[in-house]
């Protein structure tokens, strides 16, 4: 049996790979070779527990890239010979391609802690089977303890809260989503939980957690002993390289499959995008450890469009990071570095913040409060980093401040920006936030 192209895994990365690869070489036979028949939509997963009611709620969509004539087949990759160009499953098939792409994701992170083998305790996974059973512990549980408060222990805990549960949000940092916003947009999001009786720890570590054979407790790093019935890691994914562990290609500094700015390994032919893909930062070009669903998409527009032929606009530049979350009553949107990030990293920056209202009256029944942070470097005047806190509304405008990060935008080329503004869909025209915050940085910017 040979394909032209074989995928391994069928998450976000190898399904835009797919479909991506067969739009641009429509006659090249692409087979996605994944180990569940059924995949979950990975960001949609914390909203299973409550907003959604149900694993099957949560099914991601094979249609787009079947309509097109990809193939699938259901089985565990167990080796790859590169020379040969033969993929093998565990049921003994042997399949050869003339292009190989590792799309293989990301698994939780497990702390080495004492009693993380109990009964009771989980992470939150990105398969079918494995997050069914969290989701009825979850169901019978009373009281769960979530230990990580970046995007995932967040957005779990506040969807585990919406079914009825008790429950606590443990943070190693000084505020919560660390990675990705500065404190002031981190004590916003605690204080949100806090309203909704939800219990958040911040500079708080977990030791060790207490019970037999089940969870009963966990210590802290004050001595403090919490009781639960439940507890869930929620402190990160890592790289799933363990098939690529032991065969002749380079992996990065993070153990991730290193990668070029076209997605290309570092042997021929063979390709690899998503989690299981080394990224680098956009600014810094450091390795970069973020994991997202659009991160992949992004890396499998690129990987899929230069399979055979090299296309120079579809090249890879770094990573942003562009994230949004949403916890009812606020969303919270970032894109690039963050304040204390850019100063870490040598950047003297400087902040332009504005708060507004979405809507324009103000009296709009369905208005919510923005703010609007944007962080310049001080020499050039370029967008280093943004972060938004409001309504809805933040999502879209988070993408457009992503782009002009891409781009190269400055300060006055917001403050100059050409906007279309309507009542009921955005800010005023006299007080657009993004507009502005660039103008006080300008201020700011003029006044040194």
């Amino acid at each position: 049996m040979k394909r032209d192209v074989i995928i391994i895994g069928g998450g976000p990365a190898g399904l835009v790979t797919a479909t991506t690869a067969k739009k641009t070489y429509p006659d090249k036979e692409i087979l996605i070779i994944r180990k569940e028949k059924v995949g979950l939509v990975p960001c949609g997963i914390p909203y299973i527990f409550g907003t959604i009611g149900s694993v099957d709620g949560n099914i991601m969509g094979t249609k787009p890239a079947e309509n097109l004539g990809v193939e699938f087949m259901t089985a565990e990759v167990t080796s790859v010979d590169f020379e040969a160009k033969i993929v093998e499953t565990a049921s003994g098939e042997s399949v050869q391609y003339d292009k190989l792409v590792f799309a293989t994701g990301s698994i939780p992170v497990i702390p080495k802690i004492e009693g993380a083998e109990l009964s009771g305790v989980y992470a939150v996974p990105k398969n079918k089977e494995e997050i069914e059973k969290v989701y009825e512990a979850a169901k019978k549980a009373h009281n769960v303890i979530i230990i990580g408060g970046g995007f995932i222990g967040v957005e779990v805990g506040d969807e585990i809260r919406k079914m009825g549960k008790k429950v606590t949000i443990i943070e190693a940092k000084p505020h919560l989503l660390p990675a990705a916003f500065d404190e002031s947009f981190g004590k916003l999001m605690e204080e949100n939980l806090k309203e909704k009786n939800v219990v958040v720890m911040t500079e708080t570590l977990v030791t060790k957690i207490l019970g037999t054979d089940k969870v009963e407790g966990v210590e802290l790093s004050s001595g403090e002993k919490l009781s639960t019935d439940m507890v869930i890691f929620a402190v990160g994914y890592k790289p799933n390289t363990e098939l690529v562990k032991k065969l002749p290609i380079h992996l990065g500094y993070s153990g991730s499959i290193w990668v070029d700015e076209y997605m290309r390994t570092s042997v021929k032919d063979v390709f690899a995008v998503g989690d299981c893909a080394e990224h680098k930062d956009f600014f810094t070009r450091k390795p970069s450890k973020l994991m997202l669903a659009s991160t992949a998409a992004f890396d499998a527009r690129v990987a899929g469009a230069n399979l055979y032929t090299l296309k120079v606009v579809r090249e890879n530049h770094g990573n942003l990071g562009v994230f949004s979350t949403s916890v009812e009553g606020l969303t919270l949107g970032a894109a690039g570095m963050t304040y204390k990030t850019a100063c870490e990293e040598g950047f003297e920056c400087v902040v332009g913040e504005a708060k507004s209202i979405d809507r324009h009256p103000g009296t709009l029944p369905d208005k919510s409060s923005l703010y609007v942070m944007l962080i310049f470097s001080k020499e050039s005047g370029i967008l280093l980093g943004a972060q938004i806190a409001g309504g809805k509304s933040v999502g879209e405008m988070i993408n457009i401040l992503g782009l002009g990060l891409q781009m190269g935008v400055t300060a006055n080329d917001l403050v100059t920006m050409q906007i279309g503004t309507h009542p009921l869909l955005t800010s005023a025209p006299t007080v657009y936030p993004i507009i502005t915050a660039a103008e006080a940085a300008i201020r700011k910017l003029r006044a040194e």
